[in-house]
C-alpha cells in the first residue's frame, strides 16, 4: 500500500544538512536516495563517521551555502533566539531557506504525483499520544497510514503513501518555525503553556510558532482548537480569514465545544454519542479524553465512519512513558510518566489518581512545581530525584507535604513500594515535571530505568536477592 520516492526525484538538487542525529540521517539517506547531492555536517566525530560514503554525499564543514537548494538544520540548533547559529546565519545572508525535513516529505509527495493528506498536531503537552491515537483510528478504518515527524520515525524517513493515505505527522514549535509550503488538511494546536521560551523569547513568540501548523489551509480543511487554550477567542478570529472549518475540542463536559465529553465518559459531538471512553483504559484523565476527542475531530474529517470510532479508542494502547503502568507488586500499581517533564504535564497525571506516592525531580524547569499545589493533596508521600531535588523539596514543605530526598530512581523505587505498603496506597507514580538531563540521557531512558527497576520488584517482591 505504501511505495518509495522516485530515485530522480531530486535529482539536480544540492542539500546541505546541519546536525546528524535522528532527522539529519533520515534527511541524508532521503535526499540521496531521491536522487540528489547532499552536503552534511556535524561537529561530532562519531556523528560523521555513522554516515555510509556515498558518490553524492560531501561532509564537511560549511565554507558558504552556495548552490544550496535548502539547509535542514537540526530542529535543536537555533535559527533565530536566543541567537543564530553561524550556520543559520550563514543560510540567511544568502538567501538559502532553512527548512524543517517535514517541509521536505510535502515537497517529495507532491514532486512525485502523489495527493496523500497530511495532518499535522502540535501543543505544549498531549501531541504524542494524539498523533499515534490519529494514525491508530485511520489504520483500524483501512485508511493508509505513516506516521512520524517530532515522535518516532523522522518525517523523511517515511514511505510513498498511495493517494487515500494520510501522513500523520507530530510537529514541535522548532520544526513549526521552518515550513514554506506544507498545506496540512487536518491541523490541531492542544494547548499552551509556558516551554522553549528560550527558542521563542516569550509566550507571544511561542503562541506564534505553534500557529504556523494552519498555514496554508484552506476551505474545505480542519482546524481543531483545545478550549483550554489561554487565547482561545483570538486564535480562531485568526484562522477567519483562512475560511477553513474550525472544531473547539475539550475533555470536558462543555456543550459548547464540538466535541467534548459528558459524565461519566461520554466521547460526544453536537450529534449525540460518539464513543464510551469507560472501556478505554489506556486514556484516563481529562487531558487524554482531550486528546481523544482532538484525534476523533481529525479521524471523522479524513473518512473515519463514525460507528468505527469507539473499537479504534478500545484497541488502542498508550505509549510507553504517559501514564504507562509497567508492573505491580502486590496490588501496588506502578505507572511510567516519565515523558512528563514539566508541571502541567504532571498536573495532569496527578488529577488521574486520588491518592499516590509520587516520584519527581530532575532538572526543574521555570516555575518548578509551584503550579501543582492545587493537586498536593493527592499526594501521600513525594520521594525526590535528580539535580534539584531540594528546590522541590522547599516547595514542597512549604504545604506541608510529606516528602524525603532519595537522589536516585535506584532509590526510590524499592522505598516507594515501601512507603505504599505503609500508607495504604495502592499507586506509586514517576511523573518528574522535571527534565531529565541530569541524570539520564531522555525522559526515554528515565522511563526505561524505571521501568526496569520495577520489573526487579515484581520478580522480586520481597526483595530477597542480593543487592
Amino acid at each position: 500500500m505504501s511505495g518509495t520516492f522516485p530515485p530522480t526525484l531530486f535529482a539536480g538538487h544540492h542539500y546541505g544538512v546541519a546536525g546528524l542525529g535522528r532527522n539529519g540521517n533520515a534527511a541524508v539517506a532521503a535526499l540521496l536516495a531521491m536522487g540528489a547531492s547532499v552536503q552534511a555536517w556535524d561537529d561530532r566525530p562519531e556523528a560523521r563517521a555513522a554516515l555510509a560514503t556515498h558518490e553524492r554525499l560531501k561532509v564537511a564543514p560549511f565554507a558558504n551555502m552556495l548552490g544550496l537548494a535548502a539547509l535542514v538544520l537540526s530542529p535543536g540548533i537555533p535559527h533565530h533566539l536566543p541567537s543564530p547559529h553561524p550556520l543559520a546565519s550563514m543560510a540567511m545572508d544568502a538567501g538559502v531557506p532553512i527548512l524543517s525535513d517535514a517541509e521536505l516529505l510535502f515537497r517529495a509527495v507532491r514532486a512525485a504525483g502523489g495527493r496523500a493528506r497530511f495532518a499535522g498536531i502540535t501543543g505544549t503537552n498531549g501531541k504524542s499520544t494524539t498523533t499515534v491515537l490519529l494514525a491508530h483510528m485511520l489504520a483500524c478504518g483501512g485508511i493508509p497510514v505513516a506516521a512520524g515527524g517530532n515522535l518516532g520515525p523522522a518525517a523523511l524517513s517515511l514511505p510513498l503513501l498511495p493517494d487515500d493515505g494520510v501522513y500523520v505527522l507530530e510537529m514541535s514549535s522548532y520544526m513549526l518555525e521552518r515550513l514554506e509550503r506544507l498545506h496540512f488538511d487536518a491541523a490541531c494546536l492542544l494547548n499552551l503553556t509556558p516551554d522553549h521560551l528560550d527558542r521563542h523569547g516569550d509566550m507571544t513568540g511561542y503562541t506564534r510558532a505553534k500557529m504556523h501548523v494552519f498555514d496554508h489551509q484552506e476551505p474545505g480543511d480542519l482546524a481543531v482548537l483545545g478550549a483550554t487554550l489561554p487565547n482561545y477567542a483570538s486564535l480562531n478570529r485568526q484562522l477567519a480569514p483562512t475560511r477553513t472549518t474550525v472544531a473547539c475540542i475539550s475533555g470536558a463536559d462543555i456543550p459548547q465545544c464540538d466535541f467534548y465529553c459528558t459524565p461519566p465518559q461520554a466521547l460526544c459531538d453536537r450529534h449525540g454519542v460518539i464513543a464510551d471512553l469507560t472501556h478505554v483504559p489506556d486514556l484516563p484523565g481529562t487531558h487524554n479524553r482531550e486528546n481523544a476527542a482532538a484525534a476523533t475531530a481529525m479521524a471523522l474529517h479524513l473518512g473515519l465512519p463514525r460507528a468505527a470510532v469507539e473499537g479504534a479508542l478500545r484497541s488502542f494502547s498508550a505509549l510507553d512513558h504517559r501514564q504507562k503502568t509497567v508492573g505491580s507488586v502486590e496490588g501496588i500499581r506502578f505507572i511510567n510518566d516519565s515523558k512528563a517533564t514539566n508541571a502541567d504535564a504532571t498536573a495532569r497525571a496527578l488529577a488521574c489518581h486520588e491518592r499516590m506516592v509520587w516520584i519527581a525531580g530532575g532538572t526543574a524547569k521555570a516555575g518548578g512545581i509551584e503550579p501543582l499545589a492545587p493537586l498536593f493533596g493527592r499526594v501521600a508521600l513525594a520521594l525526590l530525584i535528580g539535580r534539584d531535588a531540594p528546590v522541590l523539596a522547599r516547595t514542597l514543605a512549604q504545604y506541608k507535604v510529606p516528602c524525603r530526598i532519595v537522589e536516585t530512581l535506584e532509590r526510590a523505587v524499592p522505598e516507594a513500594r515501601e512507603a505504599a505498603r505503609a500508607l495504604g496506597v495502592d499507586v506509586v507514580m514517576l511523573s518528574p515535571a522535571c527534565a531529565s538531563f541530569d541524570q539520564f540521557s531522555g525522559f526515554e531512558a528515565r522511563g526505561a530505568r524505571f521501568a526496569a527497576l520495577v520489573q526487579a520488584l515484581t520478580a522480586d517482591p520481597e526483595g530477597t536477592r542480593a543487592q
